[in-house]
């Protein structure tokens, strides 16, 4: 398994979607994962707009695993989880329980400029710079102890430079997914 980590509009849906179609691998959002639920109750939750539990997030990726297991993907990437210190810990006693492993840890790294830059780009309403700043703070707070969890059991955590075109990006990408022996 590989970890995708990053901050809003670090790219990290874009870039875990071209290494897998260029691999053949399954790409997993935690969006995609709610969405693709089969829970009556989470798909009315998405609806609604309401966040969803630990618990929730936690049957969800479960159960996409195991959907990307029964189709013989031959590596999965996770995009936008874990998210907090308690998922991380979650995760590592499930891979752990499972007999599987988190191959590594990557992490896109964008300077807050560029990401002001790209996300201005966007125009969404909730992405103004007061709102960007605020996620950049929670992202800084809440990832890097997530970071620690993993590092701290000896999953190789990488940082790549997220600027550039996405082809650039894609380029780096791969190249430590090689180094590593995983492509």
């Amino acid at each position: 398994m590989i970890l995708l980590f990053g901050p809003t509009g670090a790219g990290k849906s874009l870039q875990g979607q071209m290494m897998a179609i260029r691999q053949g691998w399954k790409w997993l959002s935690t969006g995609e994962m709610f969405r693709a639920s089969n829970d009556p109750q989470i798909i009315e939750q998405l609806k609604t707009g309401e966040l969803l539990s630990d618990e929730q997030t936690y049957e969800v990726f479960q159960e996409a695993v195991k959907d990307a297991h029964d189709k013989k993907y031959p590596q999965i990437i996770v995009d936008g989880f874990p998210r907090t210190k308690e998922q991380a810990e979650w995760l590592a006693d499930y891979m752990e329980k499972e007999g599987e492993k988190i191959d590594i840890v990557i992490a896109l790294e964008v300077p807050e400029s560029e990401i002001m830059n790209r996300l201005e780009k966007r125009a969404r309403m909730e992405d103004s710079p007061e709102v960007i700043a605020r996620r950049m703070s929670i992202y800084r707070q809440k990832m890097y102890p997530v970071l620690g969890i993993f590092a701290e059991d000896e999953v190789r955590v990488v940082h790549v430079e997220g600027v550039g075109t996405a082809g650039e990006v894609h380029d780096k990408l791969y190249a430590e997914l090689e180094a590593n022996g995983l492509v």
